[in-house]
């Protein structure tokens, strides 16, 4: 087994004080209900703010239930206990809102007018064209 010396858990609590104030990690979190948002305060002093609509398992979710946010740990999760829902500050911050198959079903599925004239005109003009062999 490896001894641990005075100086490596020094070293281990600078980088953990370094951690605390750089990485994206909530101090607190709450649901501004005028807003739609859930609001983030990070410890590094930053502000991150999202529509809960993107996150797995919330779109469905009445605003009272959005708003019984905990935050985990150290400030690296946040969790709605009554939807059984835990997620990642950083992964939230990085824009990641769900497992990755939730993102891939969800990729794409947003819909325009400008989107639909496209698919019309590049149906017009005959579909993809084949290729040679």
């Amino acid at each position: 087994m490896v001894e641990l010396t005075d100086d490596a858990v020094d070293a281990a609590l600078e980088r953990g004080r370094l951690a605390q104030s750089t990485e994206p990690r909530a101090a607190s979190a709450h649901y501004d209900r005028e807003r739609g948002h859930v609001v983030l305060a990070l410890t590094n002093g930053c502000t991150f703010a999202f529509p809960p609509h993107l996150v797995q398992g919330l779109a469905e979710a009445d605003d009272a239930t959005i708003a019984e946010i905990e935050v985990l740990g150290a400030g690296y999760g946040l969790r709605w206990d009554r939807l059984d829902i835990d997620i990642s500050v950083p992964g939230l911050v990085a824009g990641i809102f769900g497992t990755r198959s939730y993102l891939a079903s969800h990729a794409g599925r947003s819909t325009s007018l400008a989107k639909a004239a496209a698919a019309r005109a590049n149906g017009a003009k005959g579909g993809r064209p084949r290729k040679s062999a």
